[in-house]
């Protein structure tokens, strides 16, 4: 498989991501910037992608009232609105900003897929999402190559 193309792929993986995708790549002796143009181009492809698919779950579940699973489309449904209304001041003021800091954090349970699932929880919009998603992943892959370079070079 070609390197650019295995990088791409590892960085669509959740929580692995462009960040440890980059990492892998450096480590595997892949020319470094073939490695982060792959990795960037995974951290692009998710943070505009995901914001446009994720509002599909609210049009799922409101679907599943009248079905079977009714209830738990209603449990999901109020439960997410609740968590919409009470955070709308913190998403007003810290949103995108706090969104890209979440995002570039290189640690687990952080990263592109959870701040794009955290995003559409929280009702930030899809510009604002993809935007801070797009930085924060950039940051993240720089936190992280950054040392690796460091150490690689020894």
């Amino acid at each position: 498989m070609n390197d650019a193309v295995h990088i791409f792929l590892l960085s669509l993986i959740p929580t692995f991501e462009g960040r440890y995708a980059a990492i892998v790549g450096i480590g595997s002796g892949y020319p470094l910037w073939s490695t982060l143009s792959a990795a960037a181009s995974g951290v692009l492809i998710l943070s505009v992608t995901l914001p446009l698919v994720l509002p599909f779950i609210d049009r799922m579940m409101l679907r599943l009232r009248g079905t079977f699973f009714g209830g738990l489309a209603e449990l999901y449904l109020k439960y997410v609105e609740r968590v919409r209304r009470r955070v709308h001041p913190y998403v007003e003021r810290w949103g995108a900003l706090g969104l890209t800091i979440f995002v570039a954090v290189p640690l687990p349970g952080t990263g592109v897929w959870t701040g794009s699932l955290a995003a559409f929880l929280l009702g930030m919009g899809r510009g604002k999402t993809a935007l801070a998603l797009l930085l924060g992943g950039l940051l993240s892959i720089l936190i992280t190559v950054v040392p690796s370079l460091g150490i690689t070079n020894l």
